[in-house]
Parts: C-alpha cells; structure tokens; sequence
C-alpha cells in the first residue's frame, strides 16, 4: 500500500537533512584538521624561531666542537616546555646536532638545508619519525651568514588526537542542527497535508484530470482569478467568447481585455448574476461569484454564457408576437370594417358604404405605396409596414419624412433593419399606451446613411443620457421574462462596428440620431404618413 504524502515527503526530507549533514560534518571536520596543522605549523615556526635566536645556540653552532651536548639539552628542555614532538639542530653542513633518537646525532640529513634563502619555512614534513607539521627557521651568524638550522615539529597523530577530542562537540551541534531540521520537515510535511486538504499524490492527480476534463469539456466559459484580477483559470470556451490569447493564464484582466462594459464587469467589486453583455461577436450572460477559503477573499470564478443566437431567435419571435398582434388588429380593424358596412348596408346607404371602403383602401394603400417609392430596401419596408400597423393598434401615429430616400444596401440592410427596429420599438413604448407621435427619417447621399427616430414621449433624463446604451441598462420592467437593456446596447454596438455614431438629442420627446457611413445618391422626397 502507497504510503501517505506527508509520510513520504517528511521521509524524503530527512534523507536530505541526514545526507547533507554527513557530508558538511566530514567537510568540517577536513577543513578543521587543515586549520589545526596550519596553527602547528605557525606554532613550530614561532618555536624554531625562538630556539634559533638563543644565544647560547648561535655560540656552539660558530663553534660546532663540543656542542652536541649542550645543544641537545637546550632540545630536549624545548621539547617537554612546548610538547613539541622533536627540536632537530642543523649546522652549516647540515649535520644533525640534536635528534631525539640518539643513534641520528651527528648524522648528517638526507635533505639540504630549507633556509639558506634566509626565510623560515613550514609545511607537513615525513621525516625519520614519521608524518609532522614542521616548521623550520635559520640561525643566524657573525656578518648576517646562515650558519644552522633548527626543525621543530609535532607529529600528525598528535594533531588528529586534538581534532578527535573537538569533534565531539561539534557532532553535537550538528545533531541539534538535524534534529532541528527533521523537526521543521515534519511540520512542513503537516501543514502541506493540511493545504492538500489531505489528498494523496494520486487523488490530486485524479482531481487535476477530472477538472481539465471538465473545464475543457463543458459548453460554458469559466474564467477563474485571484484577489488582483490575475488570470489563474480559463477554458477553452472562454477563450473563444473573449478572443482571448492561447495562454492568458497570469496575466491581469485589464491586460488582455479591451476597455468597456465587459472589463467593468469582470474587475468591479460587485457580484454579477445573468448580467446582460455585448462583445463585437458574441451577446454573453455572465455570472461572477466571490470565492472564499477559510474565510478570506480568494479570488472570483466568471461563467459565460453565448446567448447570441438565443437573443437572435427571441427577437425573432418578439417580431413574430408581433406580427401576430398586428394581424390580430388588423383582423379586429377589418371586423369593424365589415360591421360598419354591413350597418350602413342594412340603412340603404349604399353610397356612404362604398365611400366608407374607398376612403379606408385608399389610406392603407397610399401610406404602402409612398413608402415603396421611397425605401428600395424589402426588409425595410415590410420593417415599417408593420411597426406603422402596431403602432395604429396602440393608437401611435407613425410618420416617415418627407425627405426620407434610402436604396438597397444590401451589405447594410440586416443592421439598418436592426436599428431602425429597435429605435421604433423603444419610441412605441416611451410614448403608449397614451398615444402619440412618432416621426422615422432614413436619409441616404453619397456620404453617409441618416436615421432620426423621434417621439414625443417623455424624453431620456440628463442623468441617464450616458448610460442607456449599455448592456442590460434599463428603465422598464420585465415582461414575460424576457430580459430588457439589450435593444440600445444592441443599436450602439452595430452603430460602432460599421463606423458610424449615434446620439441622443434634447429637447421635447426622445431623438436618437444614427449616422453611418456610405455612397450613394441624396433624393428629397415629401412627408408620408401612415393611415
């Protein structure tokens, strides 16, 4: 069975501890024996110098007749004051004048003299008593002539007893150091357990694939961050809705994402719940929670949601309601036609019946015809045929101006249909159900397409000129719940794409001015109302 985590990262932690405190303690202990025969072989050189500079040893060396003795005396007393393990005298000729074994007096070295170059000399020396930290000075005689040479030195055995009577202390300290080390290996090995929230190596694992798996395989975009809005998670299908980069992981949100409502969103301190969002490509429901661990901020989790062809088909079938509502009041109004004729019918008033029907034809058809003379663009038309017919139900009166031209535009005329719809459904609802005015003008030269939406509603408050078109903004309620605030973001972000601009002007009622760029030629054409 696999041990547990904190068990193998506490053991693997403790070979590592243990191996490297054998291997400093041998390097301490090699580099404490180096200072230990470097502190002898000063020591020697200070001793050498010392016996070097005696009086009596210079005399006997000038005179080496009969000096042995004494020299050997001044040796040995040397020796036992310093611990020293020999005090070998040298004269000129490099004849041992004291040994501590006697048969090597008056033998001469095997070696030259080291201090002829009149400098003291030490090292480690293998000399007939074995390895030694040696140090050696020259004797100096009448006219500055090196006339001996004294080597003291003490043997290595001698210096590695001294290392083996500290080593013990220093082990000490080093076994302190271990069992400091083994003791922090455990609580490092405790507190990771606790981070891991006691998951094994393979659990984590598992939960790392089991998370890809799901992040990458799930329809909906999910962006994680942390408390500085730092990308630590993303999906590919967040990816794809934001245009984000291949590996925006670390980088902050302001970096990658362009200014606007969406970056609002996304780095505002509030919570988000199916908040409405436009992008150039996409119209997203995004979703931003707080995470918390351990009762701290830890960041936030995004979900994104591509509602575009959601949107799409709801506009679709708000214009098919909508059809349906006018057919409807077309039905009630032709009903009430029909009964109006039928009474004057059953009156005898057959010429009033006939004028009724003439005058009724002729309205709905020259309204239709005046705006075909003038509109080239089908969806345009049947556009404005139907909002004139809801806008009749609600008790609107819907104008095109007199000035109003607009071709085909074939490579404009799904947004134009967009805007001009939208612009017309939000006038509708500013001015029913009391009735009112609204007057569409769609202009179009060589320069740029016109579209003037106005009513004579109660206008947008100065306040909230700067907020209408963004997304999910809105003054009205819910209605069958469907969500509101999308058709003048919508507006303005189609208005954008294609150059152009659009603005609120003052005044009396509501105005929305769209321009966009185009070529084509200008026709003023007179006003035609609806019936």
């Amino acid at each position: 069975m696999a041990r547990r985590l904190s068990t193998q990262i506490f053991a693997a932690q403790l070979i590592i501890l243990f191996t490297t405190v054998v291997i400093g303690f041998a390097l301490f202990a090699r580099q404490a024996r180096s200072t230990l025969d470097h502190q002898y072989q000063q020591r020697s050189v200070a001793i050498a110098s010392t016996v070097a500079g005696m009086s009596d040893v210079r005399a006997c060396l000038e005179e080496t007749a009969g000096c042995t003795e004494p020299l050997q005396t001044i040796a040995s007393s040397v020796e036992t004051a310093t611990g020293a393990t020999y005090v070998v005298i040298f004269d000129r000729h490099d004849i041992r004048m004291t040994h501590p074994n006697p048969a090597l007096i008056g033998k001469k070295n095997d070696e030259p003299l080291a201090v002829l170059d009149g400098r003291t000399h030490m090292g480690t020396d293998r000399g007939s008593l074995g390895l030694s930290a040696n140090g050696k000075a020259p004797v100096w005689g009448p006219g500055g002539k090196v006339i001996g040479e004294v080597s003291v030195g003490v043997k290595e055995t001698t210096v590695a007893g001294v290392l083996r009577q500290q080593l013990p202390s220093y082990a000490v300290w080093f076994l302190l150091a271990l069992g400091g080390g083994a003791i922090a290996s455990w609580l490092l090995a405790r507190h990771l357990k606790r981070r891991t929230f006691g998951l094994e190596l393979d659990e984590i694992a598992l939960l790392l694939r089991e998370r890809e798996a799901t992040l990458h395989g799930i329809r909906e975009g999910v962006i994680a961050c942390d408390p500085d809005d730092r990308i630590t998670m993303v999906n590919d299908e967040a990816r794809r809705l934001l245009g984000l980069g291949v590996a925006p992981t670390g980088d902050r949100l302001p970096d990658v994402l362009p200014q606007g409502r969406l970056l609002d969103v996304l780095t505002g301190s509030e919570w988000a719940r199916d908040a409405v969002v436009l992008t150039d490509d996409f119209a997203l429901l995004v979703n931003k929670m707080p995470v918390f661990l351990g009762g701290r901020p830890h960041g936030t989790v995004v979900t994104l949601r591509d509602r575009t062809e959601i949107a799409a088909l709801l506009r679709e079938l708000d214009g098919v309601r909508r059809l349906t509502d006018t057919l409807r009041a077309q039905h009630h109004e032709f009903s009430n036609n029909m009964h109006t004729v039928a009474g004057l019918i059953e009156l005898g008033e057959h010429e009033d019946a006939l004028a009724f029907l003439t005058d009724v034809q002729t309205g709905q058809t020259a309204f239709a015809d005046a705006v075909r003379e003038r509109i080239s663009a089908p969806p345009i038309v049947g556009l404005l045929l139907g909002k004139a017919a809801a806008a009749s139900e609600r008790g609107v009166d819907l104008r095109l101006s007199e000035d109003s031209w607009l071709g085909d535009t074939p490579e404009k005329v799904h947004a134009l249909t967009t805007i001009v719809g939208n612009l017309i459904d939000n006038a509708l609802e500013a001015v029913a159900p009391d009735g009112g005015r609204i007057d569409v003008e769609i202009c179009e030269d060589h320069q740029e397409i016109l579209i003037e939406v106005t009513d004579n509603g109660p206008g947008v408050p100065e306040e909230l000129r700067d907020r209408i078109f963004l997304d999910g903004f809105t003054t009205k309620p819910e209605q069958d719940g469907a969500r509101r605030g999308i058709g003048l973001a919508l507006v303005h972000r189609l208005v954008q794409r294609l150059g152009g601009s659009i603005e609120v002007v003052a005044g009396p009622g509501a105005r929305f001015v769209v321009r966009l760029p185009v070529g084509a030629a200008h026709r003023p054409r007179r006003e035609v109302r609806s019936a």
